[in-house]
């Protein structure tokens, strides 16, 4: 029986789900280790949920020290489907303004140390990656957008980066020129995972300020942007209330068969002990794939 059916993964400034009832709060023991924090069950709008704070309560957990693995196999193990991931972003473009949803359709890596697979050890799969966005569950949020007042763009190409730095001007300025959008460090290694585990996945990327090529940056304080995180904190509230409310009761898109096709590796050649790891994962498809 799913314990949830919704996950929601709350980033910078989101430690917490106001609204929810019927709480209870759930440790996750994974094959790949703990998830950032408990996840926090209860009702919203009428709808089963799942939270998650990225990086713990008392934010104490860096992107690279993120252990994605756990976080969304966390969410697979309580029956999750559909995954809002919200994040704090910086802006690469001046129509991009602080306070403003980006909900992008693209991705690009600039990390270096992540590990962003659940497979290997003998198992090989690969994923359909080329719209790495559910784009019934990213129109849905822009719609919730407008119902809830917040200006919400859907489009774009999120960048992600190692951190925990921020860039130099010279790397700003450098994906300004690639015409990338916003600029982030955790969303990119959740997409890959969350297909890879046939959930949909969308990213709600919250503008904090724009990054440091824009020629205000600099005088932009830390009192400023702690007030934009918590504002963008109660809208991105209301946005995922209007967004659980409107969704259908199950997906109608193709993420949960991310896998049909995915998987190279013989039954014969799979190891034992990786096939138990990815039960959870691959079990509908290893007893056709034992019959071939």
């Amino acid at each position: 029986m799913p314990q949830a059916e919704i996950g929601i993964i709350g980033g910078s400034g989101l430690y917490a789900m106001p609204g929810l009832t019927e709480v209870e709060e759930i440790r996750q023991q994974t094959p790949f280790g703990e998830p950032s924090d408990a996840y926090v069950l209860g009702m919203l709008e009428g709808r089963r949920v799942a939270f998650l704070a990225r990086h713990a309560r008392g934010h104490r957990i860096l992107p690279s020290e993120l252990n994605f693995r756990a976080n969304i196999h966390g969410f697979k193990q309580l029956g999750v489907k559909r995954i809002v991931s919200l994040s704090a972003v910086g802006s690469l473009k001046e129509e991009h303004q602080p306070l403003e949803f980006v909900i992008p359709d693209q991705f690009f890596d600039r990390t270096r140390r992540r590990v962003d697979t659940f497979f290997g050890e003998g198992i090989v799969a690969h994923v359909a990656f080329a719209e790495p966005i559910c784009g019934a569950l990213a129109e849905t949020v822009e719609k919730a957008c407008r119902a809830a007042g917040v200006r919400g763009k859907r489009g774009g190409t999120y960048l992600c980066i190692e951190g925990p730095q921020f860039s130099t001007k010279a790397e700003s300025n450098l994906y300004r020129s690639w015409g990338m959008d916003v600029i982030g460090m955790t969303n990119l290694q959740e997409a890959k995972l969350a297909r890879e585990a046939e959930m949909c996945y969308v990213t709600v990327a919250m503008v904090t300020d724009y990054d440091c090529w824009h020629p205000q940056h600099d005088s932009v304080t830390v009192d400023q942007i702690v007030a934009v995180l918590r504002q963008n904190a109660e809208n991105a509230c209301r946005v995922l209330r209007q967004t659980i409310t409107a969704l259908p009761a199950s997906p109608n898109c193709e993420c949960n068969r991310a896998l049909a096709h995915a998987i190279i590796t013989e039954y014969d050649n799979m190891p034992p002990a990786t096939r138990a790891k990815l039960k959870l994962i691959l079990g509908r498809y290893l007893e056709s794939k034992a019959k071939q």
